[in-house]
């Protein structure tokens, strides 16, 4: 309880409080523009938080993750273009309820249903430090660097398997993340690996830099070269607050879905679009009237929305009981531990149990502080989806190579995040995913450190399994990759 306690203190200065308000109101403005999203705004966000305080920059970033998806949720409603892509599943009711003229209907009941998402997630999470805090600081002698090396693969894999249609792709992306984590001198052994002699090389690749670059500046230049469209005009009528009085008439679809994403979220690379796709079907399999999904039913954007907006504090989870990321905008949160002297892992809990209970309050503001706005500023908000894409790209690609610069001053800099921003482009116009080479990067440079710092225990390919975490770790990917080549056999089988 002390811990508690000390974490709501945290909280209460000046600084931390004004970051919440700017991450809150600037996530939901960022989420209603389509085509920016919360990971271009953390990657534009992250040089400035190495001149913040570490609890300040981390509860910037998680205004801006947690209300993104609320955000997002007025262009897909209202225009039937989602603001970020985890809102794409609630065109498919919110859309068609704007087309019968309910469009405030349909964003009530995408505030409220995220709302519970959230609030149920963050208290689910909450609830878990305050029961198990104390017995998890014992999980730290348990994980040496073979077992956090295979907790790292197991993300690995749980992210290509997430992908199904693309595995392969996947993978590919993953490697190329990797081998641009390996490149620089090797500190430890004082190794150059992929460096050509190239003195600009040694230091490695700046991780801040490689994230603004595929994301940020890839997606400016994807604005940049594309046409501007003028969407139609969406009124809005009737008040927002009666959506919370409507979700109660939907409880079981609401707490299955926020279940979804609180389970979905905790595992590593599943995330938002798993939770919704289980959770759309499940609403859809319960409702008695399944004919109306598609065309405007409340379940399914009950469904759809309580899944995704659960998933930020679940995501949390893994990130500092383990140390592993499980997608791309934990994986940006984790500089943020790095630059602070914050290890996240089993020791966490011992050492700065009053942070997580920082940032999991915060996130529980931040779902109160979100919805307060979009009550009283929704008609405000909802314009900015009128915004040229070449302006904003435009916009984009000034804060990205401003940010770039400032972090060492470097031109260098600017020309290496240049360069990963014309690979994330070309990725982009491949359609092909940008998060696992994300993921490739931060993950790949945990499993290369701990498989490093560790060589001297490992003589053979047993020894990397022959300790209790480790060996379960493994056994837990063997059945995931069994079970994926099982069901990507069974349909292919099905489709032929």
């Amino acid at each position: 309880m002390e811990a508690l306690w000390q974490g709501i203190d945290n909280l209460a200065t000046w600084p931390v409080l004004v970051a919440i308000l700017i991450g809150s109101v600037g996530g939901l403005a960022i989420g209603a523009v389509p085509g920016i999203g919360p990971a271009i705004a953390i990657a534009i966000l992250l040089p400035a938080t190495v001149f913040l305080d570490d609890l300040v920059s981390l509860v910037l970033l998680l205004g801006v993750y947690g209300s993104s998806m609320y955000g997002g949720a007025i262009p897909a409603i209202l225009i039937n273009t989602p603001g970020t892509p985890v809102n794409a599943l609630t065109t498919y009711d919110g859309y068609a309820m704007t087309r019968r003229g309910e469009a405030a209907r349909g964003l009530a009941l995408a505030y409220s249903a995220s709302f519970f998402g959230g609030c149920f997630s963050i208290i689910i999470g909450l609830s878990a430090l305050m029961l198990f805090g104390p017995y998890l600081r014992d999980l730290g002698a348990l994980f040496g660097q073979r077992d956090i090396f295979m907790a790292a693969a197991l993300g690995a894999v749980l992210l290509i398997a997430a992908h199904r249609r693309n595995m392969g792709l996947a993978a590919l992306l993953f490697a190329v993340g990797m081998l641009i984590a390996m490149i620089g001198r090797q500190s430890l052994k004082q190794i150059d690996r992929y460096t050509f002699g190239l003195e600009y090389l040694y230091p490695g690749f700046n991780l801040i830099v490689v994230i603004v670059g595929i994301f940020a500046i890839s997606q400016a230049l994807f604005l940049l070269t594309g046409k501007d469209a003028d969407p139609p005009e969406a009124r809005l009528r009737g008040g927002l607050l009666r959506g919370f009085g409507e979700l109660k008439r939907h409880p079981l679809v609401a707490a299955i879905s926020a279940t979804y994403g609180t389970v979905m979220g905790i595992i590593p690379g599943v995330g938002e679009f798993v939770a919704q796709f289980f959770s759309y079907s499940t609403a859809r399999a319960l409702s008695k009237e399944p004919g109306r999904f598609g065309r405007g039913a409340p379940d399914g954007l009950i469904a759809s929305e309580a899944s995704n907006n659960a998933v930020p504090a679940a995501a949390m989870v893994p990130l500092l009981a383990l140390g592993v990321p499980g997608e791309a905008l934990t994986a940006m949160m984790m500089v943020v531990f790095f630059d602070a002297g914050i290890k996240p892992g089993p020791d966490i809990f011992e050492n700065n149990a009053d942070f997580l209970f920082s940032l999991f309050i915060a996130l529980l503001i931040i779902n109160v502080l979100v919805v307060l706005t979009l009550l009283v500023s929704t008609r405000m908000i909802a314009r900015i989806i009128y915004v040229p894409n070449r302006l904003l790209g435009a916009f984009i690609l000034i804060l990205a190579f401003v940010g770039v610069f400032s972090i060492r001053n470097s031109f260098t800099d600017c020309m290496f995040a240049a360069g990963f921003g014309f690979l994330g482009y070309i990725l982009r116009r491949l359609d092909w995913p940008l998060v696992p080479i994300v993921l490739g990067l931060v993950l790949g440079s945990i499993m290369i450190d701990k498989l490093t710092a560790g060589s001297s225990q490992i003589k053979t390919v047993f020894d990397l399994v022959n300790r209790p975490v480790s060996g379960t770790l493994f056994v837990v990917i063997v059945g995931v990759l069994l079970f994926t080549v099982f069901t990507s056999l069974r349909q292919r089988r099905f489709e032929h």
